[in-house]
């Protein structure tokens, strides 16, 4: 009889102090009854609170590793740092907050096992979070299905299964900014998704505040797609077109009614250009963002540095320094 393929869960952890002791308390009970290997690693991105502390005493435990960051990276990149370590066939990742349930996990693993899929996603059901969360995070979900052509309801949610290798070709890419429940449905064939229960965020403050999710949005569509450069030039064709037509208009009123009435349509010629040019401020600032991106691309910067692996018996990670090159 062949063994059970082993569980990764891969948590990024910022600033989670208070959460983290019932965190455990709910993972291991979970992870242990589903009678098969499995391995938990905590990524700490940079925590400025008492996480990284808390994650060295559960790094004690056979089954944890802690994977301490140098700086804060943000989630995602957290997120492949945990996954440059892993070691199950299986990946799971969860966020800290337990607005996920953790006892979720062998439904996705249960699916993704008799199902043959490469990717499970989830949907969260009857959500907990504010109007400023749900508002932007359906727009996410617009705009990724727009993007990807995948038609997968919550993007939003980290709670994910991936196959090995999945992961190993999410990690292989060499991108500083990018969105992974996107990136994996170019390496995954078949996808599906399962409904699960959200819950009140346990303790502390969403680490993800508006800012972040505007931020997020902009990376998930300049990482995986054209569509705003596309969306000026087109724009900008249908402005240079009206602005023509609208200066022959005011040629022609000028001649039927003479030079008064021109001169008393200058407050409408000035508005009109306001309009341009505040289009080219945004043309410019969108196109700037990009060829930041190249910037930083061509730097060859690393997306994440691993300064410990806290646990790593196995590894020997604890005596090196490790980092995603880019």
């Amino acid at each position: 009889m062949n063994a059970k393929p082993m569980i990764s869960l891969v948590i990024p952890v910022y600033n989670e102090e208070r959460n983290l002791a019932m965190l455990m308390e709910r993972i291991l009970p979970t992870m242990s009854a589903m009678k098969r290997p499995y391995e938990v690693v905590l990524v700490d991105d940079g925590s400025r609170d008492s996480s990284l502390d808390i994650l060295r005493g559960f790094a004690e435990l056979p089954e944890v590793r802690v994977v301490e960051l140098t700086r804060n990276y943000g989630q995602h990149a957290a997120i492949l740092a945990g996954f440059s370590i892993v070691r199950g066939e299986i990946v799971v990742t969860l966020d800290a907050d337990l607005q996920n349930p953790p006892e979720e996990i062998p439904r996705l693993i249960e699916t993704m096992e008799e199902g043959g899929f490469d990717v499970v996603g989830t949907i969260r059901k009857g959500r907990k979070d504010s109007f400023l969360r749900i508002i932007p995070s359906k727009i996410i979900n617009i705009v990724a299905r727009k993007i990807t052509g995948v038609q997968m309801t919550d993007w939003g949610c980290m709670l994910r299964a991936y196959r090995r290798q999945v992961v190993e070709r999410m990690i292989s890419c060499h991108e500083h900014a990018t969105f992974i429940p996107a990136l994996a449905t170019h390496f995954g064939k078949r996808l599906t998704e399962i409904v699960v229960a959200h819950e009140e965020r346990h303790g502390g403050k969403s680490n993800y505040p508006l800012r972040k999710l505007i931020n997020l949005q902009f990376d998930l569509v300049a990482s995986f797609s054209d569509l705003p450069i596309k969306l000026i030039m087109y724009g900008g064709i249908a402005m240079a077109t009206l602005g023509v037509c609208f200066g022959i208009v005011l040629a022609v009123a000028r001649l039927v009614y003479g030079a008064l009435w021109a001169a008393q349509g200058v407050f409408t010629l000035f508005a009109v250009l306001f309009a341009f040019v505040g289009f080219q401020f945004f043309a410019l600032g969108v196109i700037g963002e990009y060829i930041g991106r190249i910037y930083r691309e061509v730097r060859k910067r690393p997306e994440y540095v691993i300064e410990h692996v806290h646990g790593d018996k196995a590894g020997g990670g604890d005596a090196q320094l490790k980092e995603k090159e880019s």
